[in-house]
């Protein structure tokens, strides 16, 4: 079969970094499933490991973890799905990833493709939709019934923040304030739902001075978390919720100790890395984020369809997430 991997860690521009390749077809058992992939997207966790970890002596690493597609076969164990299915998932990263032709999957983090998006549409939102759910709604308990509650989405106009905010407009009575910083940004997040807009470029205190906005229950922080801290201490409620996803070199949460701020960490990877309990919890989040897309609820966060799955237009995919200018989510459609 056809795939895209690497052996060692290389900057992208380097043809090395990212490689057409071919694999032996992998054969279901168990829990997993195999699936033809139609479209994957690209997320920030693929560059990540791109740029720290080789793949094993004389060996290549597939790297992908969102993916839409076709089920091929399936192990003995498998319940929730049959040939033929439609399937969306976000992938495990300890496995072997879905740029490839054919990919296993257990199962039991993988959902039904809404049926009102094409591939690509799709392949756009399990693993950003996983996170923001399971932030939101694991991680921070949002109280979804109040309408004097507020949040603060910082970094808001990225993958997961694009779906983030949708899920608040349609779950929850939360008053959104989002952040972002060229107008096309701006635009966006005002056409997904955000009530307010501040500059993350500006300190975020002196954005909510300028905008006379009161601190907030809960801030998440998307991405440059390490940048943003003494100013979320700032403008953070007494007895607030802090959520992130990032990986900042240092986390000094020590200032939020007066204030009593609870601290968040949220791993889309956890469940599947650790095998948990609750590890179907996966399956049903997807199904319901599935039937909010069917029901017109929510949509794709699609912000650019680069064609078919190799490695060229991986390359540009990776070098453009790296940037840290990407709106929405970045696709590929087909081999």
């Amino acid at each position: 079969m056809k795939a895209i991997g690497y052996q060692q860690s290389l900057p992208v521009e380097n043809e090395l970094s990212l490689q057409d390749i071919e694999l032996d077809t992998p054969v279901a058992l168990g829990h997993d499933i195999l699936v033809e992939v139609k479209a994957v997207s690209v997320n920030p966790v693929d560059f990540k490991v791109r740029q720290t970890a080789p793949a094993p002596e004389g060996e290549y690493k597939v790297l992908g973890y969102d993916a839409t597609g076709v089920v091929k076969s399936v192990g003995e164990n498998v319940t929730l799905f049959k040939p033929g299915d439609k399937v969306w998932y976000a992938g495990d990263i300890t496995r072997s990833g879905s740029n490839a032709q054919f990919h296993l999957v257990d199962e039991r983090i993988v959902g039904r493709m809404p049926s009102t998006l094409s591939y690509g549409e799709a392949a756009a939102l399990p693993l950003t939709s996983l996170t923001a759910w399971e932030l939101l709604f694991d991680r921070l308990n949002v109280v979804k019934d109040d309408p004097s509650k507020r949040i603060l989405v910082i970094g808001a106009a990225g993958g997961v923040g694009s779906i983030m905010v949708q899920l608040l407009k349609k779950l929850t009575k939360l008053e959104i304030i989002a952040t972002a910083s060229r107008a096309e940004t701006v635009s966006w997040l005002e056409d997904l739902g955000a009530d307010t807009i501040i500059n993350h470029r500006n300190p975020l205190s002196e954005e909510f001075a300028a905008k006379n906005l009161a601190n907030v229950d809960y801030v998440v922080s998307l991405n440059n978390t390490e940048q943003h801290l003494t100013e979320i201490e700032k403008i953070i409620k007494p007895q607030g919720k802090f959520g992130l996803i990032d990986d900042p070199a240092t986390l000094d949460i020590k200032p939020f100790k007066t204030k009593a701020v609870s601290v968040h960490w949220e791993l889309m990877f956890t469940r599947s890395i650790f095998k948990t309990d609750d590890m179907q919890e996966q399956h049903d989040i997807l199904n319901k984020v599935a039937n909010m897309i069917d029901k017109g609820q929510i949509k794709t966060t699609v912000g650019e369809n680069l064609g078919s799955i190799n490695a060229a237009n991986l390359r540009k995919a990776h070098q453009h997430l790296e940037t840290q200018t990407a709106k929405g989510k970045v696709v590929l459609e087909g081999f």
